[in-house]
């Protein structure tokens, strides 16, 4: 049986309180959304709440990387946000052409219920970090978006092709993502394309 929830006053609003802490358990449900990436030891799949964490740790140390003028907070931000419509959504494999044709409205669907689920000032502020990352329209968001899609290559590199040779995935389609780096990064961009192409003579391809 579910344990009743504490009775605290503490001089605070109670139904804000409340409606925080209902968010903060809802996402906890992060954790057991599974990702098609290993880890990079190669010993099991990540999970959602794993890779937000470490995406938003990366973006701290690569800030250096970033356009000047980004605002890395912002970054870390929409970073920790960014998956958390897949607790509804699931996790959509990025070569999944057919996932991907239902992937937006399916997220949005999931971000209509999840964000309200907060006070309505936090609940706006969230939801427009979320649209910020999704649209890529701020050097912040292409930043982000950026550090995302490395990720994965990483983790690929690291697994001897990991996700691309258990799902024949062609240089090509890699190369698109490289793209979307290039644009929150020069130097992460020019790093990805480096990594692909020493993948390629492994022969990680199809």
């Amino acid at each position: 049986m579910t344990e009743p929830a504490p009775v605290f006053t503490g001089g605070v609003d109670h139904e804000r309180l409340t409606s925080q802490l209902r968010f903060i358990l809802e996402t906890d449900k992060l954790k057991r959304i599974l990702r098609r990436n290993l880890l990079v030891d190669g010993s099991r799949r990540e999970n959602d709440a794993e890779h937000s964490w470490h995406l938003a740790l990366t973006a701290r140390i690569f800030a250096e990387y970033a356009p000047e003028g980004t605002d890395i907070d912002r970054v870390v931000e929409m970073l920790v946000l960014h998956d958390i419509v897949e607790i509804d959504a699931g996790d959509t494999f990025v070569y999944d052409s057919e996932g991907a044709a239902t992937q937006a409205e399916r997220e949005r669907a999931a971000a209509d219920r999840i964000f309200a689920i907060l006070p309505e000032d936090q609940a706006a502020r969230t939801r427009a970090l979320w649209e910020e990352f999704e649209a890529r329209a701020t050097p912040e968001a292409r930043f982000a978006k950026a550090v995302d899609r490395l990720a994965p290559m990483l983790a690929n590199w690291h697994t001897e092709g990991g996700t691309w040779v258990r799902n024949g995935v062609s240089r090509a389609q890699v190369m698109e993502k490289v793209k979307i780096i290039a644009e929150g990064s020069e130097a992460l961009g020019a790093y990805a394309a480096a990594l692909i192409e020493d993948a390629d003579r492994r022969g990680y391809f199809r």
